[in-house]
């Protein structure tokens, strides 16, 4: 079942662990407005990378210390001018808009047909569809974090990024940072282009 997870990145003690609890992370974030709790718990969370020079921990930083400067409902404000509102958002979320230019086309039909063979189903209660990058994100951490072996498989993870994940997830990050509204999102998008950059560029190296 695709479902939303609680961690939020601290001093992991190992780097999938890392990458599952940053992928939990960015799905919480760019599925809903920040929790109250969330951002607490974002506010704390330490800065310092376990290794000097680490390509995240700038980004990460940035993104800690606008938690730490702005208001709960600042934040979950700007969520909903970006992201959400009646008709039209002024950013999209979806694959399908970026691969298609449309929303439920193609893409969306590619990517229920992977989940199936995954035999990943849509959680009920789930208001998004299965194209949201926190949708995406969320299977992701799965990947890297199920306890079944079989689930948690480097070469599985690589094809799902790479066919639903990497020729899109630029263009939105890049969307995100363009538009004025944007500060907490606009610092969450560097972190998630920096960090899917380093997940495309090890992946490579497994092809």
């Amino acid at each position: 079942m695709i479902r939303l997870p609680q961690p939020v990145p601290g001093a992991a003690a190992d780097e999938e662990t890392a990458r599952a609890e940053l992928y939990g992370l960015l799905a919480l974030l760019y599925y809903a407005p920040p929790s109250a709790d969330l951002l607490a718990q974002m506010r704390v969370a330490p800065t310092e990378a376990p290794a000097a020079g680490a390509v995240l921990e700038e980004p990460w930083r940035a993104l800690v210390g606008l938690a730490r400067e702005l208001s709960d409902e600042a934040m979950q404000s700007e969520y909903s001018a970006l992201f959400g509102g009646i008709g039209k958002p002024e950013v999209y979320l979806y694959a399908s808009y970026y691969l298609s230019g449309f929303l439920n086309e193609k893409p969306l039909a590619r990517l229920r047909a992977d989940l199936e063979r995954l035999e990943l189903t849509r959680a009920e209660g789930m208001s998004e569809s299965e194209d949201h990058l926190a949708c995406l994100c969320e299977v992701m951490r799965y990947l890297i974090a199920a306890d079944d072996g079989a689930a948690a498989d480097l070469n599985r993870e690589r094809v799902f990024f790479s066919n639903h994940l990497q020729p899109w997830v630029m263009l939105l990050c890049e969307a995100i940072e363009a538009h004025p509204k944007a500060r907490f999102y606009g610092a969450l998008a560097v972190l998630t282009r920096h960090f899917m950059a380093v997940e495309a560029q090890a992946f490579d190296m497994l092809a």
